[in-house]
């Protein structure tokens, strides 16, 4: 049983690619997704191997990895780690916006769900969730519009509408979600200004078709040109995404070194990724899956 929870928001900073193997049709290689919902997710099996994989490089102690992580399968010496990542859940999407460069969009489904786990984990909010009709989104940043009524996401128009709740959701959301130093000034003052709230249904096409597809060339060595099947596509999910995970942490079960009590624990992991850049999904030699922790203890 995990002692000890905290909240860990992911902030992309450049295109993440966290794989769903091979699949049939445009996309070659797709990005992980909810099966229920379509929304991009990030697996929580893939966030703490990718965080035992970097432990080292981001400061930690090599002595702890095995205690914190679990030994690797192969080890004579089996024991269950002391800490659990869950499944990355979609918060917020940039999409782009006629005025604004972009926005930060989001769904009363996705709000429900990130204050549902806050709570669950400790740290209560007191958003109020709002319901939005589809062909319509709540602003509270009149500059975005085209006109007094009018909202332009990519080549779609919303009616928009002003929420008196939502500015006080998203200035909580950007202080929860991003770290308070100045180089993140401009992007917690844009998620607290433009965040966007859509319907349901018209969030769920944006997180399936606003996403980042990036074609690959395989050169061959002897002719240089492409070879044979060396074409193909990798989706991504675009920089400034925000997502939600949940971190739990227990006493180290290794019996061979000073047990760790879970307090100790989350607080060895917190002070290594909070405010951090860490490095989630494949293509990592091509600059690829950088995101920004922000841990938010209840």
């Amino acid at each position: 049983m995990f002692q000890k929870q905290a909240a860990v928001f992911l902030y992309a900073v450049s295109p993440v690619h966290v794989g769903a193997g091979s699949a049939v049709g445009v996309i070659d290689n797709p990005i992980q997704r909810e099966r229920h919902t379509r929304h991009p997710s990030f697996a929580g099996s893939g966030i703490k191997g990718a965080l035992r994989h970097g432990f080292e490089a981001i400061g930690g102690d090599p002595t702890l990895i095995n205690r914190l992580f679990g030994p690797p399968s192969q080890s004579g010496d089996l024991h269950a780690g002391a800490l659990s990542f869950g499944d990355a859940q979609l918060v917020a999407l940039p999409v782009r916006s006629l005025r604004g460069g972009y926005v930060y969009a989001t769904c009363p489904q996705a709000l429900a769900r990130a204050q549902r786990l806050l709570s669950l984990l400790g740290t209560p909010v007191r958003w109020s969730v709002p319901t939005v009709e589809e062909g319509r989104c709540l602003v509270s940043n009149p500059a975005l519009l085209a006109d007094a009524t009018k909202l332009h996401l990519e080549a779609f128009e919303y009616t928009a509408q002003s929420s008196k709740s939502l500015p006080e959701l998203a200035a909580d959301l950007a202080t929860k979600a991003l770290p308070a130093d100045e180089a993140c000034a401009f992007f917690r003052t844009k998620l607290h200004q433009d965040l966007v709230v859509l319907s349901d249904t018209d969030f769920a096409y944006f997180s399936e078709h606003a996403m980042l597809v990036e074609p690959h060339v395989r050169i061959d060595e002897t002719t240089g040109t492409a070879s044979a099947g060396g074409l193909f596509y990798t989706e991504n999910l675009p920089p400034e995404s925000l997502l939600l995970a949940p971190l739990m942490a227990s006493a180290t079960r290794s019996g061979q070194a000073e047990r760790l009590e879970a307090e100790d624990v989350m607080f060895k992991l917190k002070t290594l990724i909070d405010g951090r850049l860490i490095q989630i999904g494949g293509d990592a030699t091509t600059g690829r899956g950088l995101v920004m922790a922000k841990v938010v203890e209840g």
